[in-house]
């Protein structure tokens, strides 16, 4: 199907953001259990379509010492309010559907990688917008423990895809902010109105008559188009006692895009009250 490596042209953005290997399924470590050691380069793909179509380069990475054998495939997703990734039976969004794999199920050698090229390609029917998907590489290999006994355990790394269709953007409002004594953090409920998904940081400060607690950065957390957030706020470690009652103001910005360029200031007020 293809004949070499896909280079996307500048009429085509392709960002492929890769991330520190967080892994979105069953865990894959149990009793020193194998196929902990399969990878996936990039963890999130976003792109432009150009004409319908992006093509785009998936790196499937062995670190042990064994063959690997994997396939790769997709599903629907979604960052939920409070759960944040989970997969979902269906979505109006998907792109799953217009996606297709070369090749699907692949073998890689110890302690290297092996390429899987996508092609997305989007029937002309489709409305302007964003379409996504997660692309799950997982492992065929048998799971065995340190002493080989088979165990019950799927392997699988997964990759965010967002494709976009004709004029796409994020548009963020912050809605209202509390504190979450039972978890020890603040919470700042964010809705994204616009038709596109976005992964802002938070910079932040809170503050009570003008005297700062807290300060701090919260790294980049995905909120889904037309989705909405709520971003956990770590305090500080060395005060992680309750604030105490009274009024309080949670202000800083939301960050993204290169350079992160693209920012939305916020100021909110909350009450934390008696018990």
């Amino acid at each position: 199907m293809f004949s070499r490596v896909h280079k996307p042209a500048s009429s085509t953005t392709l960002k492929a953001i890769q991330l520190s290997g967080w892994l979105l399924s069953a865990a894959c470590l149990v009793n020193g259990a194998a196929w902990a050691n399969l990878g996936a380069s990039p963890l999130v793909i976003e792109a432009q379509a150009n004409r319908g179509q992006v093509k785009a380069v998936l790196n499937v990475i062995n670190s042990g010492d064994t063959l690997l054998r994997a396939r790769v495939y997709t599903e629907p997703f979604t960052y939920s309010r409070d759960r944040g990734f989970q997969t979902i039976p269906s979505d109006s969004s998907y792109l799953g559907s217009y996606i297709q794999f070369s090749p699907r199920e692949l073998i890689v050698p110890p302690r290297s990688s092996r390429r899987v090229r996508m092609v997305a390609q989007l029937a002309p029917s489709l409305a302007n917008g964003e379409y996504r998907a997660v692309i799950f590489t997982e492992a065929l290999n048998e799971a065995t423990d340190t002493i080989g006994r088979k165990v019950g355990i799927i392997t699988r790394v997964g990759t965010t895809v967002y494709v976009r269709k004709g004029d796409t953007a994020p548009n963020l409002v912050v809605d209202r902010a509390s504190f979450n004594a039972k978890q020890k953090h603040l919470e700042l409920f964010v809705k994204n109105i616009g038709n596109a998904s976005v992964r802002p940081m938070v910079r932040w400060s809170l503050k009570q008559a003008n005297k700062v607690f807290w300060s701090g950065e919260l790294a980049p957390t995905a909120i889904i188009a037309l989705g909405d957030r709520n971003l956990a706020l770590a305090v500080s470690e060395k005060d992680p006692s309750p604030l105490l009652p009274g009024n309080y103001q949670l202000s800083g910005q939301l960050l993204w895009g290169e350079d992160n360029a693209q920012t939305v200031p916020f100021s909110v007020d909350f009450i934390v009250p008696a018990k």
